[in-house]
């Protein structure tokens, strides 16, 4: 994934509120997603892949700023 440096600190500098929010917009994109290549209708399936991947990122992010 190209330019996760960059998606690391935009989440990094985020707070606690806009990521929860963040992650919920991901979740509900990645639900679509899903649906949408059960019925085949889906040509770019990396594209879960990459929610999967920034929604575990977020997560990762939210515990450590909870820790503290």
């Amino acid at each position: 994934m190209k330019g996760t440096g960059t998606y690391m600190q935009k989440i990094n500098d985020m707070t606690v509120k806009e990521l929860v929010s963040e992650r919920a917009k991901l979740k509900k994109e990645l639900f679509e997603l899903k649906m949408k290549n059960a019925i085949r209708g889906l040509k770019e399936t990396h594209k879960i892949w990459d929610l999967k991947v920034k929604v575990a990122r977020i997560n990762t992010v939210l515990k450590s700023k909870l820790a503290k």
